[in-house]
């Protein structure tokens, strides 16, 4: 944990989580310009790191914060908001002491070392979401989803999806197959060698399906890609020293090494059975998400990533939270061409030299090809040093052509979210949370996808601060 500096020169960026979010209740959202368009009707949810403190301390990594969930609601009769903290049982003893009780990703627990074997790592519930046709899930890495009202946002409590012994991870990423509507994700519990564990449901997130895979040692998976008939890892060269996080002397974060040596580990399952199909070893990196992946016509696995030379980006992450960014690291859009038989890397090309992250593509999309992905990006002419992501943009990948959104100054947007248009395939929208740090206000605004470089079809005021948050996802009405 660090001691809160007050006297310090930050950037604009850094207001958005200077003090804890604050929550408000379902809110009329007044239109700042434009209009809502007439075919979006349904709820945007937006997940992340809310509070960074308490009693004058901050945590340790972004990562450590407590979620709180973001909903905007679509009708006929406008856009309504809610903003809350996911209940989580360490959010409200916390709460309660009005200061740190348990070790995060980034942080011991505070106090007597006794402390650390005492008290479990809390689950932050604050990565991402999962909506159900009748629940929201907030979602994280290592334990068990946490379930909310779709409307209200009210915590029910943790949610076992019909399987999960208590405390087994689920992910933040799932890959929903939108014809079938079965959902895929993992977990990874912790171990010497850890255990990948292979989670397939159906739409109403019920687990139908698990199967579990030693891994070797402990690599640091923190997502991967439904491809076809495919379900596709990449094992990093990030691995985790595991003892001294059992024994409570260092925390997750730190206890991460870079190790190329090892290269990165190609795993490649049966989506069906869930079995392995092939395993192999190629070259080291590293990456957080995956924009998407599909099987060509010559059966080859073909997969776009944000992917890192190195383990940087931990460190950038983890000077977030300070509100104050010294490291640079940077990335790569990069394609893989691998072979599924075998696990090899068949050809591998760069996309789009530029720094970007959150990648994604339409939902209906995934696991097959998609015309475009939508990413978080620097602009090109962003000194990164001190920076975060601070535009959108769309690539089109059967032109080669990046197109940007046209943000100004001190204009930080959230992970881009394509929402379809029911009326018509060829057309949808963009919505993203901004943060203006000119004005200390965060705005929802929404584009139209096929024209992201014009100015936004409409933009909507919030009731407060929404801090920079990690994932979201859409849900029709």
């Amino acid at each position: 944990m660090q001691t809160i500096n007050q006297n310090s020169t930050k950037k604009a960026w850094s207001q958005a989580i200077s003090q804890p979010a604050t929550e408000f209740p379902p809110t009329p959202l007044p239109i700042i310009t434009g209009k809502i368009p007439a075919g979006l009707r349904g709820t945007i949810y937006r997940n992340g790191a809310a509070r960074l403190e308490r009693g004058n301390m901050r945590v340790g990594h972004w990562f450590d914060g407590d979620g709180a969930i973001l909903a905007v609601h679509f009708t006929d009769a406008g856009a309504t908001g809610v903003y809350r903290y996911v209940q989580t049982a360490g959010y409200q003893k916390e709460t309660k002491a009005g200061k740190f009780l348990y070790g995060n990703y980034g942080m011991t627990a505070p106090g007597p070392i006794w402390n650390q074997w005492q008290k479990p790592v809390k689950n932050s519930a604050n990565t991402s979401v999962l909506a159900l046709p009748d629940q929201l899930l907030a979602l994280w890495e290592g334990n068990n989803p946490y379930a909310l009202d779709l409307q209200t946002l009210e915590t029910k409590g943790l949610n076992n999806l019909g399987a999960l012994p208590k405390g087994q991870p689920y992910s933040a990423h799932p890959k929903i197959d939108d014809q079938t509507g079965e959902i895929f994700n993992f977990g990874v519990s912790p171990g010497p060698n850890a255990i990948l564990h292979i989670y397939k449901s159906n739409l109403t997130g019920k687990i139908i399906k698990q199967e579990k895979f030693t891994l070797k040692g402990f690599p640091f998976i923190h997502d991967f890609v439904l491809a076809g008939q495919y379900l596709v890892f990449f094992a990093p060269a990030v691995y985790l020293n595991i003892w001294p996080v059992l024994f409570g002397v260092n925390t997750y974060s730190n206890c991460l090494t870079w190790q190329p040596d090892k290269g990165t580990e190609i795993l490649v399952f049966d989506r069906e059975t869930l079995s392995l199909v092939s395993r192999g070893i190629t070259e080291p990196w590293f990456q957080w998400h995956f924009s998407n992946a599909y099987v060509d016509d010559r059966g080859t696995v073909i997969i776009d990533f944000a992917k890192y030379a190195d383990f940087q980006t931990n460190e950038f992450l983890r000077e977030v939270a300070s509100a104050e960014t010294q490291t640079v690291a940077k990335t790569t859009f990069t394609r893989l061409q691998i072979n599924p038989k075998n696990g090899k890397v068949t050809g591998t090309e760069i996309l789009i030299n530029r720094t970007c992250e959150f990648p994604s593509v339409p939902a209906a999309n995934v696991g097959k090809f998609s015309k475009y992905s939508y990413m978080s990006i620097y602009k090109e002419e962003t000194d990164m040093q001190g920076e975060i992501l601070n535009n959108i943009a769309c690539f089109n990948h059967e032109t080669a052509t990046l197109t940007e959104a046209n943000l100004g100054e001190n204009l930080y947007p959230s992970e881009p979210i394509h929402v379809q248009d029911p009326e018509n395939s060829e057309q949808g929208w963009i919505l993203t949370v901004v943060y203006d740090g000119n004005t200390n206000n965060s705005e929802v605004w929404i584009f139209d996808s096929q024209r992201l470089q014009a100015e936004p079809i409409c933009k909507l005021a919030l009731p407060s601060v929404i801090p920079h948050s990690f994932h979201g996802t859409w849900k029709n009405s």
